[in-house]
C-alpha cells in the first residue's frame, strides 16, 4: 500500500465526492443544526482568510462549496449521503452571491495549491477527485 494511500484511508477517504471523507460528512451533518447561510460562510471565509489549512480543513473547505453548488442547483449524486445539505437548503433556500464567490475561490484553491490536492495528486483517483471539483465549480454561477 502506498503511503498515499494510507494517509487517504488514515483520514477517512472512501471516495472523491465532496463529503467522500469522514471530515467532511461529519461537518455535513452539523448541517441539521444551522439555520442559516452563516454557517457554511464562516468555513468559506475561514478558508479564504489562510491560517492553520490540511487535508481535514481542505475537506470541509470543498463540502463547504459542494453545499453552495447544490443550494444552486446542482443535483446531489446518489454517492452523497445528503439528508442534512436537503434539510439546510430546504431551510435556507438558495445561497447568496457573496457565498457563491467564496465558494468558487475555495475550490480553486483547494485544487491549486493544498495539502489534499497533494494527496490526490499521488493516487490513482486524482482525474475523478479534479472531475468532481470542476463540476461544483462549473455548477456555481458566475
Amino acid at each position: 500500500m502506498s503511503s498515499v494511500v494510507a494517509t487517504l484511508e488514515a483520514m477517512g477517504a472512501w471516495s472523491e465526492e465532496p463529503f467522500g471523507n469522514d471530515t467532511a460528512a461529519d461537518w455535513a451533518w452539523e448541517l441539521d443544526e444551522a439555520d442559516s447561510w452563516a454557517f457554511v460562510t464562516d468555513v468559506l471565509q475561514s478558508y479564504a482568510a489562510g491560517g492553520e489549512e490540511d487535508q481535514d480543513v481542505d475537506a470541509i473547505a470543498v463540502a463547504a462549496a459542494a453545499v453552495v453548488a447544490h443550494g444552486a442547483g446542482l443535483a446531489l449524486s446518489e454517492q452523497e449521503d445528503t439528508e442534512s445539505v436537503e434539510g439546510f437548503l430546504a431551510r435556507v433556500g438558495a445561497p447568496p452571491a457573496s457565498v457563491v464567490a467564496l465558494a468558487r475561490a475555495a475550490l480553486d484553491k483547494v485544487r491549486g495549491d493544498s495539502e489534499l490536492a497533494e494527496l490526490w495528486a499521488e493516487s490513482d483517483e486524482i482525474d475523478e477527485w479534479r472531475a468532481t471539483l470542476t463540476r461544483l465549480r462549473d455548477a456555481l454561477p458566475a
